[in-house]
């Protein structure tokens, strides 16, 4: 199946909402069919998003159809009637300048919504984490670590197809 586009084509600065079960994946789409978003970093522990030692998170800039797979996703700037978004060249040169960096990773702190909405807005907030009855640790815990098996699992499939 193919995602289900519920909205039109992103612009560059734009949040985008990847709906992925029990909880909402983000990330800031930069332009060309490209997003970035924080990521579990391969090789820590699959535990690695939200529990010690490993609270370390990578940010990765990669094709948004490569990002939503095969979860519908929609363009979302949820904070533009809280906040004034800041201008779309110093979100995108932000973004990107963060590819590849790896950032401390909490699940109340500085979760991959904080990531993006701080690179909108300048302020790192989550609506997900306020909602407590929608969050769950043990939910997020079991996404996470869904998270962290598809993109590693990705990861092998590509080291492989380049090896052979």
């Amino acid at each position: 199946t193919t995602p289900t586009l519920l909205s039109k084509n992103p612009e560059p600065g734009d949040l985008i909402e990847i709906s992925r079960g029990g909880y909402q994946h983000w990330a800031v789409y930069v332009g060309d069919g490209y997003v970035v978003h924080l990521t579990a970093a391969c090789g820590s522990s699959p535990n690695g998003l939200s529990s010690p030692p490993n609270k370390k998170a990578l940010v990765k800039k990669e094709k948004l159809q490569d990002a939503v797979g095969t979860d519908e996703w929609k363009v979302n700037n949820i904070l533009d009637k809280k906040y004034r978004p800041r201008p779309v060249d110093v979100i995108v040169r932000e973004a990107c300048a963060r590819e590849g960096q790896e950032l401390p990773y909490g699940i109340a702190t500085r979760n991959c919504e904080h990531f993006a909405t701080e690179l909108r807005y300048g302020k790192a907030e989550s609506q997900q984490v306020g909602n407590h009855e929608t969050v769950t640790y043990v939910g997020h815990r079991l996404a996470c670590l869904s998270c962290w098996l598809a993109r590693c699992q990705g990861t092998k499939k590509k080291e492989d197809k380049a090896t052979h």
